[in-house]
């Protein structure tokens, strides 16, 4: 490992608010609840909190690795001046320092934080944050789709139309123009990055000659000019699994911007819209429906037929005296997860007509002629009343 030059500059355990002696668990809290706070995710347009994420991610790259913790506080204990270590092979000779100013990524711990992204712009292994060195992974990208009721619940495979950057139809992404050559940098063969060598120190940083790309393109593509990518139209096929919720998203891998200098590309998230339904609502992955009733068929009891999502009719047998807003289970009538398949809530609501025949008239009269109690009995007792007041009876 390579100490850097802002080893000398800036105190990493200041930055995490930690203590030199702190335990690496310690650190790693600190680090994590930090890096919720002030990622850019959680500050969008803030550039005070970015900066802040960088300092923070750049000293858990250190203090978060114990060979790269032990070296730095020999860096810091002896100073810029300080002599007699570092390791064969250095710039200067034997015990002398070579200087990386590029970063290291810490995709892997932000990845399992944040659920991958970095705020649209992610890296992949290796490349260096910043320095323009290296495969660089392309940026997470993201986009929405809407969805019938039915299309989320049993899963469909669909297509997304993007116009995004993507890799040059024309050079290929090699950024020079077809049958002409991309030459190997002479400044830095081909490294990317240029040493400057100040006695027992030496320094690296991005070769200017090539822009940290380690080649020199001639004669840059006429379409892409020389980036190697170019925004078009494409079509994205995109499989959404059954029971998918409303807000929901789909990580589709590899499917976002074009990777850079041979890095990987990134991720497209897909999030999910769904269209409310006409009949059926959703709690989890049961289906609810409200069923409209006649009196007669709660107070006798009876069998009523229920549609389900399929399209098909069921059977729900309720017994006599079924109170009206009671809830029925059907079992295995809900949405399928491939895990888990739900169940059919039916709440049954007595439907009281606006306006009755004749026939219809007479028989409600007979009934209420008939009845020897108040449902509204029960209230007045409660109360310690016999007296009914206005009682309609």
């Amino acid at each position: 490992m390579a100490p850097q030059r802002e080893w000398f500059e800036k105190n990493y355990y200041e930055v995490l608010g930690v203590p030199e002696s702190a335990p690496h668990k310690d650190i790693t809290k600190a680090y994590r609840k930090l890096a919720r706070q002030y990622h850019p995710d959680a500050n969008p347009g803030n550039n005070a909190a970015e900066e802040r994420f960088k300092d923070i991610s750049a000293a858990y790259d250190v203090l978060g690795d114990e060979a790269k913790r032990k070296e730095y506080d020999e860096v810091r204990r002896l100073g810029p001046m300080g002599g007699g270590f570092g390791g064969p092979g250095g710039a200067g000779g034997p015990g002398g320092f070579r200087f990386d100013v590029g970063g290291a990524d810490l995709g892997d711990l932000l990845g399992n934080m944040f659920g991958g992204g970095g705020g649209g712009q992610g890296r992949g292994r290796g490349a260096r944050a910043g320095s323009g060195v290296g495969p660089q992974r392309g940026a997470d990208l993201e986009a929405s789709l809407t969805l019938d009721f039915v299309d989320a619940a049993h899963g469909i495979t669909t297509s997304l139309h993007l116009t995004t950057d993507a890799q040059c139809s024309t050079c290929n992404g090699s950024g020079a123009k077809p049958g002409s050559a991309v030459n190997t940098c002479g400044v830095c063969r081909g490294r990317g990055a240029v040493d400057d060598n100040q006695g027992f120190f030496a320094f690296s940083s991005p070769c200017r000659a090539c822009n940290g790309n380690g080649a020199i393109i001639e004669s840059p593509c006429g379409t892409c000019r020389g980036s190697g990518v170019e925004k078009r139209p494409r079509e994205v096929k995109v499989r959404i699994p059954a029971g998918v919720t409303d807000g929901q998203r789909i990580r589709l891998k590899e499917r976002g911007g074009p990777g850079r200098k041979g890095g990987p590309a990134g991720d497209l998230f897909v999030e999910c819209r769904v269209r409310p339904h006409a009949v059926f609502g959703r709690d989890g992955d049961n289906l609810t429906v409200r069923l409209p009733v006649t009196f007669g068929e709660l107070a006798l009891g009876s069998e009523v037929e229920v549609p389900t999502l399929e399209g098909q009719r069921v059977v729900l047998r309720l017994k006599a005296g079924t109170q009206t807003g009671s809830r029925h289970r059907i079992k295995g009538r809900g949405i399928e997860n491939g895990k888990h398949h739900g169940d059919l809530i039916v709440t049954v609501d007595v439907v009281v007509p606006k306006h009755l025949t004749d026939a219809e008239r007479t028989a409600l009269e007979a009934l209420e002629g008939a009845s020897q109690s108040s449902p509204r009995e029960a209230l007045f007792e409660a109360m310690g009343s016999t007296s009914q007041g206005g009682s309609s009876r």
